[in-house]
C-alpha cells in the first residue's frame, strides 16, 4: 500500500469518525446528557479530527531532486512535472502546499523585503494584503506548473541590502551567494510561498513543507526552531553519486538533529540512484553499489540503515506518468512511499486514537454520572411511591409537604454549593496567571534583550539556559496549584455528595508537566544557534530579532494549548455541578407531580410506578446505545506492515530489467 493509498484509508477513518461523533452529539442531545463541557470536549475532538494536518518536510541541500520527488510522489496524476524541478537551483523559498476551503486555488507570495521588519513569519500569515496572490487553475497542469515557477524566482540586490536580508556575511565569506560582474548578489524574490490547491491528499489535511538549501534555512530561523520541527516527518534527501556532502551534513547537525531528539521521523532518501545503472555492469554489481552507499550515508548520519532509502525520483516520475511497472519496481520509489506512509501515517494514527480514547473515556463518564443520577432519583421515587400503597389521603398529603420542605431546604443551602465555585474560581485565577501571555512576556524579557544587544553575544547561552529555566519552574508551579484544587474539588465535591446525596468526581486533572517536554524541545532547537558555527550570525541585529519572534511565536503555542486544557478542566467541573443541581430540581418537581397525580385519581399511583419501570428500562437502552456508539468511534483503521525482507528480492529483479 503506497503512501497515497495509506493517506486515504486516514480521510476515510476521519471523515466516518466525524460523522459519527455529530451522531453521538445529536443523541446525547435529544437524550438531555449533553452539558457545557461534553459538548466542548466533542466539538474539539470534532476539530481535532476534520482539521487535522498532517505535515511532511521535504529538507535538502539545492540540487538533491528534492522537487522532482515531491512531484514523483504526489503529483505524477498531473502526467507531467508541477513543481519547478530542472538543473540547477529551482526553490529559492520555503514552499507549504496544502488545502484551505475557505480559500480560492492560489499562490501566495511573501515579499523577501518583509524580513526588514519587526513580525514574525506566522504573523504575517495573518496580514493577507501583503502576499502577492496568483490565482491557479487546478484542471490546466501547463498553467499550474507555470504559476508555480514563481518559487524560483529570484532578484538582484546590492552587497547592503543582501546583509539586511540575512543573505551576507562578512565575516564568512565562503558562505556568502557569488557576486555578478555588476557587483550585484543574486537572493531569493520571495520570502515563503504559499499554495492552496484541491489535490485530493492535500484536502483530507497532508501538508508538504519543500525547503531551500542550507544558506536560505540558516538565513530563517523560524523554519528550524518551528516549522520542521513541527513537522510529523522529516525526509532528507542526499544524492547518490556524492553520498553525503559537508553541507548536507550541515543541514543535519545544525537544523534536523539535536541532542535528545529522536530519529524515527526522520527518513533518509538517496535519490538520483539511476547514476548508478550501468550497461557494463550486472544488475547485482549495481545494488551492491547502491548498498554501499546506503551503509555509507547510514553510518555517517548515525541511522539505522533501514532509514535510509535509495531512490531514483525521476525514473519514479516517467514510470508513473508512462505506466512503466518494471521501471517504478527499479526507481524503488513504492518502497520509499511504503516507510513514508507507515512512519507518517503509523505516527498520526496513534496521537489521534490517544487523544480519542482520552475524550471518549472522559465523555461516557460524564454521560454515565448523568445516568447514575436518574437511576438513583428513580429509585428513590420507587420507594416513596411503594410506601404510598394503602395509605390514606392524609398520609399522601403529608408526604408532599415533606418532598416540598426538603426542596425549600436544598434551595436555602445552595449557599455552600456557590462557596465551592467561588473558592475554585479563585484558585483557578492565580492558575490561569501562571499561564498567561504577560507572565510569559516578563520571563521572556532578559533572553529578549540579552539576544537583542549588538556584536558577539557572549552570555546569550547563560541567558537561554535561566530563562527556560524559569519557565520550567513555571509550569512546575502550576502544576503544583492545579494539584491543590484538584484536592479542593475532590474533598468539597465528596462533602456536597454526602450532604445532598449527588454523585459528583472532580475530573482528571491536567498532565501540566508534560509541556515541560515541549519546551526541551524548544530550548534543544534553539540551542543550536549558540554553537561555534552561528556566533557570528548571532552577532546581526536582524537575524537575532527574527529568532526572539520564532521563539515568542512557539512558547505562545505551548501556554495556549495548556491554557486551553486548564479551561476545559474548569468547565468539566463546573458543568458537573450545574447538571447535578439540574437533576435534583427536576427530580423535586417530578415527585411533586407524582403526589398531584396520585391525589387527583386512585389509579393515580400504579400508573406512576409502572411509568418509573418504564423510565428504568428507557435508562438500560441509553446506557448500551452510549456503549454502542462510543465503541465505534473507538475504531480504526490499521497499517500494513513493511517486509524489509521482501523489497531487494523485488528489486533486483527490477534492476536488471531497467539495467
Amino acid at each position: 500500500m503506497s503512501f497515497n493509498e495509506q493517506f486515504d484509508q486516514h480521510g476515510v477513518w476521519r471523515r466516518k469518525f466525524a460523522l459519527r461523533l455529530k451522531l453521538l452529539a445529536e443523541w446525547m442531545k435529544v437524550h438531555d446528557l449533553l452539558n457545557a463541557a461534553v459538548e466542548e470536549r466533542l466539538q474539539r475532538l470534532e476539530s481535532q479530527v476534520r482539521s487535522d494536518k498532517v505535515m511532511v518536510a521535504f529538507v535538502a541541500e539545492f540540487s538533491r531532486g528534492k522537487s522532482e520527488l515531491i512531484n514523483a510522489i504526489f503529483f505524477a496524476g498531473y502526467g507531467r512535472r508541477i513543481m519547478p524541478a530542472s538543473a540547477g537551483r529551482t526553490t529559492m523559498c520555503p514552499t507549504e502546499l496544502g488545502y484551505d476551503a475557505d480559500v480560492p486555488p492560489c499562490l501566495r507570495l511573501l515579499p523577501i523585503e518583509t524580513r526588514l521588519q519587526k513580525r514574525a513569519l506566522v504573523e504575517w500569515r495573518m496580514v493577507p494584503e501583503k502576499w502577492t496572490c496568483i490565482d491557479l487553475d487546478i484542471n490546466n497542469p501547463a498553467q499550474l506548473a507555470q504559476v508555480l515557477e514563481q518559487v524560483a524566482h529570484v532578484r538582484r540586490v546590492t552587497q547592503d541590502e543582501a546583509r539586511a536580508l540575512g543573505f551576507w556575511q562578512d565575516d564568512c565569506p565562503e558562505d556568502n551567494p557569488p557576486v555578478g560582474r555588476d557587483g550585484l548578489i543574486e537572493v531569493p524574490k520571495w520570502r515563503h510561498a504559499l499554495i492552496n490547491i484541491a489535490h485530493p491528499l492535500l484536502k483530507q489535511g497532508l501538508v508538504i513543507l519543500d525547503t531551500p538549501g542550507l544558506n536560505a534555512i540558516g538565513a530563517e530561523p523560524e523554519l528550524t526552531v518551528s516549522l520542521i520541527p513541527q513537522a510529523h516527518a522529516v525526509v532528507f534527501i542526499l544524492a547518490a553519486d556524492t553520498g553525503v556532502t559537508k553541507s548536507d551534513l550541515a543541514i543535519w547537525r545544525e537544523h534536523l538533529i539535536t541532542e535528545g531528539d529522536g530519529t524515527d521521523a526522520r527518513l533518509v532518501v538517496l535519490n538520483k540512484i539511476d547514476t548508478l545503472w550501468d550497461v557494463l555492469s550486472t544488475p547485482e554489481e549495481v545494488q551492491a553499489q547502491i548498498d554501499k552507499q546506503v551503509a555509507t550515508s547510514a553510518d555517517i548520519l548515525g541511522l539505522p540503515r533501514s532509514q535510509v532509502i535509495p531512490v531514483s525520483a525521476q525514473k519514479g516520475l516517467v514510470a508513473k506518468v508512462t505506466g512503466d511497472k518494471a521501471l517504478l519496481e527499479a526507481s524503488q520509489l513504492p518502497s520509499l512511499e511504503l516507510a513514508l506512509g507507515q512512519g507518517v501515517m503509523g505516527q498520526r494514527q496513534k496521537i489521534l486514537r490517544s487523544a480519542v480514547a482520552a475524550s471518549i473515556g472522559e465523555l461516557g463518564k460524564e454521560a454515565g454520572r448523568a445516568m447514575h443520577i436518574r437511576r438513583r432519583d428513580l429509585a428513590e421515587q420507587m420507594i416513596e411511591l411503594r410506601g404510598l400503597r394503602g395509605k390514606n389521603a392524609s398520609v399522601i398529603k403529608h408526604m408532599r409537604t415533606r418532598i416540598e420542605e426538603e426542596q425549600a431546604e436544598f434551595d436555602t443551602s445552595g449557599s455552600k454549593i456557590y462557596a465551592v465555585r467561588s473558592i475554585h474560581l479563585k484558585l483557578l485565577r492565580d492558575l490561569f496567571n501562571l499561564l498567561s501571555t504577560p507572565t510569559l512576556k516578563t520571563e521572556l524579557a532578559e533572553l529578549t534583550h540579552a539576544l537583542k544587544q549588538s556584536g558577539i553575544k557572549l552570555g546569550v547561552k547563560k541567558a537561554y539556559g535561566q530563562t527556560f529555566s524559569r519557565l520550567r519552574e513555571g509550569l512546575q508551579k502550576s502544576q503544583i496549584l492545579s494539584g491543590e484544587i484538584q484536592s479542593m474539588l475532590t474533598a468539597s465535591f465528596r462533602q456536597l455528595n454526602a450532604e445532598f446525596g449527588f454523585s459528583l468526581q472532580a475530573p482528571e486533572e491536567p498532565e501540566l508537566i508534560r509541556y515541560v517536554r515541549d519546551l526541551e524541545m524548544i530550548e534543544r532547537s534553539h540551542l543550536k544557534y549558540l554553537g561555534i558555527t552561528n556566533v557570528l550570525k548571532l552577532s546581526q541585529v536582524e537575524f537575532s530579532e527574527r529568532l526572539v519572534r520564532a521563539l515568542a511565536t512557539r512558547l505562545r503555542m505551548v501556554y495556549e494549548t495548556a491554557l486551553g486544557e486548564v479551561e476545559l478542566w474548569n468547565k468539566s467541573a463546573a458543568s458537573q455541578l450545574d447538571a447535578q443541581l439540574r437533576e435534583r430540581r427536576r427530580n423535586f418537581r417530578r415527585r411533586l407531580e407524582a403526589i398531584e397525580r396520585i391525589q387527583q385519581a386512585a389509579s393515580g399511583l400504579d400508573e406512576r410506578i409502572a411509568e418509573i419501570n418504564e423510565q428504568e428500562y428507557l435508562l438500560n437502552d441509553l446506557d448500551a446505545k452510549l456503549m454502542e456508539l462510543t465503541s465505534q468511534l473507538l475504531g480504526a483503521p490499521s497499517l500494513p506492515s513493511i517486509s524489509q525482507d521482501a523489497i531487494p528480492a523485488a528489486v533486483n529483479s527490477a534492476l536488471t530489467a531497467a539495467v
